[in-house]
């Protein structure tokens, strides 16, 4: 049975560093300003990060989370096999990630990033369904995270995921915000997904 939440993608287990899963994801990519034509499709990559999209991945947190972690903190999640980051590519361009830590039979979910011109694209649904089904593949059974008290979009995509506030770390980030320390059973959603 596939984990996901919504139409989030279901890659199987395996060590990333041998497999490179892919699938294709349609996605319409951002409108802008100037460009008031319809949007044509574009194709998504899903895929395990490595070493190699150390780059990539920096960008990405620069522009979607103002440099939020290192490079040396990056290289660290990159190269460890417990700590499995799913990211989406499109034109060559890594647009969302998903980052967690394998301990024993949980996943604590470090990051998750989504380019700015691409959210609301369900992108952050798609690499969170591929990190927890991975962790799931792994035999974790439960999943944990904190979120900032004032985040109320990244709450609504958590909530969308099954998981539930448990508590509070108060002035837990740089800005002096609140986390809320969310947790989900991956039993209870496996158990709750149709057969098949």
């Amino acid at each position: 049975m596939a984990l996901t939440c919504g139409q989030g993608v279901s890659l199987p287990a395996g060590n990333r560093r041998l497999a490179q899963e892919v699938q294709t994801l349609e996605v319409r990519p951002p409108r802008t300003e100037a460009a008031q034509q319809p949007a044509t499709a574009t194709a998504l990559e899903s895929v395990w990060l490595q070493p190699a999209d150390l780059k990539a991945c920096l960008a990405l947190d620069g522009i979607a989370l103002g440099g939020f972690w290192t490079a040396d903190q990056w290289r660290t999640e990159l190269a460890e096999p417990g700590r499995p980051c799913c990211g989406l590519r499109g034109s060559a361009q890594l647009l969302a990630v998903a980052c967690g830590w394998l301990v024993v039979d949980e996943l604590h979910i470090t990051l998750v990033a989504v380019h700015p011109d691409w959210r609301r694209r369900g992108l952050g649904r798609r690499v969170l369904s591929a990190l927890l089904q991975r962790a799931r593949s792994a035999g974790a059974c439960h999943a944990t995270l904190e979120v900032a008290a004032g985040n109320g979009a990244a709450q609504s995509l958590y909530s969308r995921c099954g998981f539930r506030t448990a508590g509070v770390r108060r002035r837990y980030y740089r800005d002096g915000d609140d986390a809320l320390v969310q947790w989900t059973s991956l039993e209870r959603q496996d158990a709750d997904q149709p057969p098949g």
